[in-house]
């Protein structure tokens, strides 16, 4: 067989994204769920008060700042995805029991910071809030399907967005090491697969989203994502010391990205693509910054904050493995006449060889046994899948079935792509886990309509919708595909 025995099949997801129950049992708020719907033409929107009372909002992507005066809150008059999402909070029987159908053996999921730590720096956890992801992994159990943890997916508490500015400020290192030695203590027996932060390098694109840090100057990013990998580096070294079985990777974002032309000056771009695109895996893999991203430093006179023992961290807090998201890859040139098109927080020139998405992200199955090698080459690590899939609008038939074949026909492109690449190339792939296995929120425009899913879920972008799951071919079809450990991956 083309993939070890063992190999992980399942499904990801995002607390913020399906959970819902957004203040249920001592929840507190997160940067989130202050986030408003948007859509593929109107950005998602993140709202605040000034001091005067004035209510305002920034666009979530392409972002800018916001000003240092203001109170991240939620608006009475705007509507937030994240507060209600799919309700997987009172419905995770019911879903689990379908993953379990489809034959998950692990399952991604993301534990929501403010429910454990309501304010981010409270002195004691919430025990409600450790106690339902206690019933929700007892839940997994039960069908032998192996809790996969994110253990921050996008969803900073906003209160330390508020007070500190989320993580421009080293003092938040401290919560989050708190908020990792009470997960770790809590779950040791139940968790053994864990991820530090969800696509890292998000923070070079969307600080206020990936670490409620509300400046986007170089200087500010740059500050937040050093706090973050000695976040990282330090819940390494805590949860081997807790359970030296625990398994703690790293995620990022990542796509192959191709120059337009053999111009010579489409290769530099590309190059530079290369080094951006890899950057946050080179500190976290190898545990020291790159020569090429000093320079830049440098160059632009960002100056990091570094203090006595950091460094000595970062080498000995390297992840056990690579996760990562690949949907799509990109293409650059210097040729500044060239169209563009958006995808996954990104713009990319069109690449005239794909077909593209709904939403306007190239296809390319290939462009994933390039990232696989890639990865292999540069780090020697385990590699392990944790997002892909296609963002789609699906019918729902009058017979009540939805006939996704063109979802069934990307996945099962990568699928093959995958095998590919550990048959031929050697690569050390350790699982799939698709996105959205189950519908829910975009994290990107917080429609509902760009479904993902093996499992509708009836709800529309306004929020209305009884929420009933229901199974689309999809569904059958990865049944099938995690049944033959990825051997038959025809359609019916």
């Amino acid at each position: 067989m083309s993939f070890r025995e063992g190999f992980l099949w399942g499904g990801a997801t995002a607390a913020n994204q399906f959970e819902g129950g957004y203040l249920e049992d001592g929840k507190g708020l997160s940067t989130a769920d202050v986030m408003t719907n948007g859509s593929h033409t109107q950005p998602r929107r993140i709202t605040y008060t000034m001091p005067d009372g004035t209510k305002g909002s920034q666009g979530a992507f392409p972002y800018d700042s916001i000003p240092d005066e203001a109170t991240l809150e939620v608006h009475d008059d705007e509507y937030y995805p994240s507060h209600v999402a799919i309700d997987f909070y009172h419905n995770y029987k019911e879903d689990i029991a379908m993953f379990a159908q489809m034959g998950f053996n692990c399952f991604r999921m993301s534990i929501n910071w403010g429910r454990i730590y309501p304010n981010g720096d409270d002195a004691t956890p919430n025990e409600k809030g450790l106690e339902f992801y206690d019933k929700v992994f007892d839940e997994l159990l039960k069908y032998n399907i192996e809790p996969v943890v994110t253990i921050s997916h996008y969803e900073t508490p906003l209160a330390l967005a508020n007070k500190y500015g989320g993580w421009l400020d080293r003092r938040v290192i401290g919560f989050y090491e708190n908020y990792c030695r009470t997960i770790f203590t809590r779950y040791k027996d139940k968790v053994k697969y864990w991820m530090t932060f969800n696509e890292i390098n998000i923070m070079d694109h969307m600080p206020v989203f990936a670490g409620g840090v509300r400046k986007a100057d170089a200087q500010s990013k740059a500050q937040g994502a050093f706090h973050q990998f000695l976040a990282s580096a330090s819940a390494v070294k805590m949860g081997h010391e807790i359970n030296p079985d625990f398994k703690i990777g790293m995620m990022t974002a990542y796509g192959s990205t191709y120059s337009l032309t053999c111009n010579p000056d489409d290769e530099i771009l590309l190059m530079k693509s290369d080094q951006n695109r890899h950057f946050f895996s080179d500190v976290q893999c190898r545990g020291e910054y790159p020569a090429y991203k000093l320079k830049e430093y440098e160059r632009t006179g960002v100056k990091l904050d570094i203090r006595d023992g950091d460094l000595e961290l970062l080498k000995e807090g390297t992840v056990d493995y690579i996760g990562f998201s690949y949907y799509s890859s990109s293409v650059v040139t210097a040729d500044e006449s060239k169209k563009v098109t958006d995808g996954n927080m990104s713009t990319s020139v069109i690449n005239p060889y794909l077909k593209a998405s709904d939403w306007g992200w190239q296809i390319d199955p290939k462009g994933l046994r390039l990232a696989l090698n890639r990865l292999q080459e540069r780090y020697n690590l385990p590699l392990f899948i944790v997002e892909n899939g296609l963002g789609a609008l699906d019918t729902v038939e009058e017979d009540g079935s939805i006939n996704d074949d063109y979802r069934i026909e990307y996945l099962a492109q990568h699928v093959a792509t995958m095998k590919t690449a550990v048959e031929e190339d050697g690569v050390n792939l350790m699982g799939f886990t698709p996105w959205g296995c189950i519908d829910l929120v975009s994290a990107g425009t917080g429609e509902m309509r760009k479904r993902y899913g093996f499992i509708y879920v009836d709800k529309n972008d306004d929020g209305s919708g009884p929420m009933t799951r229901s199974p689309k071919k999809s569904f059958y079809w990865y049944k099938k595909v995690i049944a033959t450990n990825g051997e038959d991956i025809s359609n019916y």
